[in-house]
């Protein structure tokens, strides 16, 4: 019986991969989950494991080759071998238990990096299939990994602090439940650099550096034992292109401090979640012609209408009625009448989405992560409701994917459940808008001719000059304040 090794997908908007390297030649035993061959996409690199378990009958996919998804690669011949033929022992020494490596799970699109957190298991602990064993951290999101079968952790490759790659190897299990021979972890392997001599390069590597100009050493491999990949070279090229920055105020030294004060500080590394927010955040105020403009909502109507129906509407949906359905609602309402606020710049383009994919900022211990609630301009309130109830509570507990942070087109931030009065959001890239809520506080007011006290909130719209123009940002803003103040043009569309 014959099995076929197809090209897996391979991301988003991604339709073919270059063949990088083949780790089995024909004739070769291989295990099931056991790596066949690496493909090397525009961004990524993806490993391709086998199927089954058997012998590698033929490679139809040479390595340089361009592949499309599902494509045929290879063929097994399944029973031929269960396994690659291990070491012969010696005579007197018993046969191994079975081990089980346990591996980097996908990481999500365009990820392909993450750091050990947090082990939960030390070397030697018994754990159960599906047990959490340790935490990697990603750029936004926290994975946990299970055990992939009952036995004991004999091996810790990466310890924490390390940097891992997708389908990297973490620990070893043995199925025995045997004390293991290794008592201390292992420290992760270095990366190796393009010095490396005993290290195919992919072939694609080679021939983009043939047509640099640029050789093996002045590359740094990223691919399995420090095999350089296509994106290794065009790394190294836009680094040697890049000019010498001058030096930044982030980047500069320190002040002196005083040995008093050194003594009493405590000095942290910024997790990856953290940094990634920086960065993204410095980004968009670099690239965004970023302007903001303000006004104030009387927040009575909205009010009344939830006292009226609180009660009967979490009867019904299950879910409490908050003001986020009310201002998701309202902006939804406001982006048709000014739909470059949901738009984005591609180039020299304009991309207007006849969609609203809604960002609603949430703050976390690890910092402020932004779940997207897709079609929301289809959702009911209720929907909505239970959609950011939901989406809230696993941002907080750290289980959002990343395919649930991207593809927002317009972004919601609640600056008032901290108590903010007045801010001006910053972007979310690549979108070209963002509404920022604030504190709801009584105030005097001039209505009628006669002053009241109005429960009255400032908003703020930050949005990118670029393709927003001052009109367009001011009738955004005033068509939500209309909205709000009289929920009931939201059901006659006016």
């Amino acid at each position: 019986m014959t099995t076929e090794v197809r090209v897996p997908t391979l991301g988003e908007s991604v339709t073919e991969a270059t063949v990088a390297t083949w780790f089995k030649k024909p004739g070769d035993a291989v295990a099931v989950d056991e790596m066949l061959c690496e493909l090397e996409t525009d961004k990524v690199t993806v490993e391709v494991p086998s199927p089954a378990a058997g012998t590698l009958a033929d490679i139809v996919a040479k390595e340089g080759e361009t592949v499309g998804v599902n494509a045929l690669l290879a063929t097994l011949a399944e029973g031929a071998a269960a396994a690659p033929a291990a070491p012969k022992a010696e005579a007197a020494a018993p046969e191994p238990a079975e081990t089980t490596d346990v591996m980097v799970p996908t990481l999500g699109e365009s990820v392909t990096e993450a750091t050990v957190s947090t082990w939960f298991k030390k070397v030697g602990d018994t754990v159960a299939q599906d047990e959490m064993l340790c935490e990697l951290e990603t750029d936004k999101v926290s994975v946990e990994v299970p055990s992939p079968a009952a036995g004991t952790l004999v091996e810790i490759v990466a310890t924490e602090g390390s940097s891992v790659n997708a389908g990297g190897k973490l620990a070893v299990v043995s199925g025995s439940g045997a004390a293991p021979a290794k008592t201390a972890e292992a420290p992760a392997p270095a990366p190796s650099t393009g010095g490396a001599k005993d290290v195919e390069d992919a072939p694609a590597a080679k021939r983009a550096m043939a047509e640099a100009g640029i050789s093996r050493d002045q590359v740094t491999g990223t691919g399995r034992d420090g095999r350089i990949m296509k994106s290794d070279v065009s790394a190294a090229v836009a680094a040697a292109a890049k000019p010498a920055p001058a030096a930044a105020p982030a980047a500069a030294p320190r002040a002196p401090v005083a040995a008093e004060d050194a003594a009493r500080e405590e000095r942290v590394k910024m997790t990856r979640l953290r940094q990634t927010i920086a960065r993204r955040l410095k980004d968009a105020q670099n690239t965004a012609a970023i302007l903001t403009t303000y006004n104030e909502v009387d927040m009575g109507a909205v009010m009344d209408l939830r006292n009226t129906y609180k009660t009967e509407f979490e009867k019904k949906h299950g879910v409490r009625m908050g003001f986020m359905s009310f201002f998701t609602k309202a902006c939804v309402h406001a982006l048709k009448e000014v739909p470059e606020v949901n738009a984005e710049i591609d180039g020299t383009d304009i991309v207007y989405k006849n969609f609203v994919h809604m960002g609603i900022a949430a703050g976390t211990p690890q910092g402020l992560v932004v779940p997207v609630i897709r079609d929301v301009d289809r959702k009911s309130f209720a929907e909505i409701e239970k959609e950011i109830g939901e989406k809230g509570r696993r941002a907080r507990d750290g289980k959002l994917s990343m395919a649930e942070m991207q593809g927002g087109t317009f972004t919601i931030s609640n600056g008032g459940v901290y108590g903010s009065l007045m801010s001006s959001p910053i972007l979310n890239p690549p979108q070209s808008g963002i509404l920022g809520m604030h504190k709801i506080q009584d105030r005097p007011m001039v209505v009628n001719g006669k002053i009241e006290i109005r429960p009255m909130m400032y908003l703020a719209l930050s949005y990118d000059h670029r393709i927003v123009d001052g009109k367009g940002a001011v009738t955004f803003l005033v068509r939500v304040k209309e909205a709000l103040e009289d929920p009931r043009r939201l059901l006659m569309d006016l």
